[in-house]
């Protein structure tokens, strides 16, 4: 098998609020598809991130997305002046640094900057 592409589908309770909310912590424009009535897309790098409205209760285990910054720390510090609850830069020495937080609908994401 040859992996063409990847696209992460995160279940959102309120789907204009959740396209207002990750537009304003991951500064993006417009979704860049709407494939169906309650989906959008957006294409981060070489992913795409795929918003559905649908209930958000959780059963098994949880979905960790995790996306490559620059600079984590520095994001960190942004989302958290964003009123987003961020929690604490890990540093694994000569590894990666890295913060986790929640979207509104509880999706767990993760920012990291390898070192």
């Amino acid at each position: 098998m040859e992996i063409q592409g990847v696209t992460v589908g995160l279940p959102v309770g309120d789907l204009p609020r959740a396209v207002e909310w990750y537009q304003r912590v991951f500064a993006l424009s417009e979704p860049d598809l709407e494939p169906a009535d309650g989906v959008v897309e957006f294409q981060l790098g070489s992913i795409w991130l795929q918003l559905g409205e649908e209930p958000t209760a959780r059963s098994g285990a949880e979905v960790v997305t995790r996306f490559s910054v620059a600079d984590a720390a520095a994001e960190r510090e942004r989302l958290a002046a964003l009123g987003v609850d961020v929690g604490p830069l890990e540093h694994v020495p000569d590894a990666v640094d890295y913060f986790d937080f929640r979207d509104p609908y509880g999706n767990q994401l993760s920012l990291y900057t390898e070192l």
